[in-house]
């Protein structure tokens, strides 16, 4: 869980261009393990960094954050619905109520926010204080494929539920001008932030 040297000395490179960096690792290890990689992070500047939604790495994880690093609990990958969750976590449980007992705990925890997907942010948003983060990935610009994502939103929808910030890749990156793609993305961002 160490970065390895070329990546540490690129984010060192980055921080002090005044750049802000997240780190998206998904910590999860036992608790004196993620202290130690969390702690390292918060030592090179890293901004936000992820760790697995789990009761006890979020814990160990709020307590090696330190004053300026935000760590964001990964409540369930929003490739995974509840066949998915049947036969990793061997829970019949919905979705959204299994996200929200994720989010609540990581808030108890200490960290600072979470992962989840824009269908389950207006429910995080009612059970969490209003400083507590919600990071949206799986965000698709309306007409644009779903990808692997079996629970997306649209940059609109995921502001209106309260996302904090949204995660948007392969609509941007696979696009033939990502640029314009992005520019879009971020007026259409803007207007929701407007509205709420």
């Amino acid at each position: 869980m160490q970065l390895v040297p070329g990546i540490e000395g690129l984010v060192r490179e980055l921080v002090g261009a005044g750049k802000n960096i997240f780190l998206d690792y998904k910590y999860f290890d036992i608790g004196e393990t993620v202290k130690e990689a969390v702690s390292r992070a918060a030592d090179l500047g890293v901004a936000m960094l992820t760790v697995h939604g789990n009761a006890t790495v979020t814990r160990a994880a709020a307590a090696a954050k330190g004053p300026r690093l935000k760590i964001l609990a990964v409540t369930l990958l929003t490739s995974l619905d509840l066949e998915d969750m049947k036969e990793i976590y061997g829970v019949e449980r919905d979705t959204a109520d299994f996200v929200c007992a994720r989010a609540e705990s990581a808030s108890r925890a200490g960290v600072d926010g979470v992962i989840a997907s824009p269908r389950e942010a207006a429910a995080i948003r009612r059970r969490v204080p209003a400083d507590f983060l919600i990071v949206t990935p799986g965000v698709r610009p309306a007409g644009t494929g779903l990808d692997d994502h079996k629970r997306s939103g649209t940059p609109t929808d995921a502001i209106a539920d309260g996302a904090d910030y949204l995660v948007v890749g392969r609509p941007i990156t696979r696009a033939s001008d990502p640029a314009d793609v992005a520019r879009r993305v971020v007026a259409e961002m803007q207007q929701a932030f407007d509205r709420r």
